[in-house]
């Protein structure tokens, strides 16, 4: 079994690293990481300028591999030719801070798993819910119980598309962490208003503002899990299509020549 790991924080991340010791009991883990942090870099590509890639060399770090940009520039480059053979498996994570509902649309962290995905290659990508870091060595033991329970009930590939899993999990003790729940994705709110400030020369700066808490925490959902102190697991598609609003399109008139 051979693992794909990265993620949006960044090689040097604890999120990572907790992620890397936990998973190797499952099998070789190689670690291709961006440099630097991209959170909410979604599925961006890098293509005004090329990239580089660098291994760690020493330290508990030693082996990982780093590249100058995006989530999705690291899984991209391992599949098209960095790696000798295509990974099992994409792992993407530990993110710092939730990714739920809206949030997989913006998230790095999903970007790198989704890659895999349109490689062929399953992916799963991991949140803990409470940014900080608190109890990331917990989460990273349940992350590696979930993983394991993939792959011995070897997801099935859904119309040719490999499976794709988005997970979040509290920040508790281990202990606390064996209550799962399989769940759709939530709704939020808008976003928070965005903050604007000054410059030092006096112009307006603009802050993204906060995520809009959540709107539809029903049963079933992501927020609704997660409420309940349960590990939320989401398997998602990569089909944006709208297929009830395609054939009311058509029913419509909509179709030309």
């Amino acid at each position: 079994m051979h693992i794909l790991l990265s993620n949006d924080d960044g090689y040097l991340a604890p999120g990572i690293l907790a992620l890397y010791k936990a998973l190797q009991p499952l099998g070789r883990v190689t670690v291709i990481a961006p440099e630097q942090n991209h959170s909410g870099a979604s599925n961006s590509l890098t293509l005004s300028r090329p990239l580089s890639i660098h291994r760690v060399a020493g330290g508990e770090r030693d082996g990982f591999m780093f590249v100058n940009g995006t989530p999705t520039d690291c899984v991209h480059i391992a599949m098209t030719g960095f790696l000798d053979e295509k990974p099992d498996l994409v792992v993407s994570g530990i993110n710092q801070g939730e990714n739920m509902g809206e949030d997989v649309l913006y998230s790095g962290t999903v970007a790198a798993a989704i890659e895999g995905v349109m490689f062929g290659v399953p992916g799963i990508a991991f949140s803990q819910i409470d940014r900080g870091w608190d109890r990331i060595d917990d989460v990273a033991k349940a992350a590696h119980d979930i993983v394991a329970q993939a792959l011995v009930s070897h997801l099935p590939h859904t119309d040719g598309t490999a499976p794709l899993l988005n997970v979040n999990i509290p920040n508790r003790p281990y202990a606390d962490l064996y209550r799962w729940r399989v769940t759709r994705l939530g709704t939020r709110h808008h976003s928070q208003p965005v903050v604007i400030q000054k410059s030092p020369r006096g112009e307006d700066i603009y802050w993204i503002g906060p995520a809009g808490d959540a709107k539809d925490s029903s049963e079933g959902t992501d927020f609704h899990a997660i409420d309940d102190g349960c590990i939320s697991i989401t398997p998602m598609q990569l089909d944006l299509t709208h297929h009830a609003r395609l054939a009311a399109m058509r029913a419509n008139g909509w179709d030309r020549g």
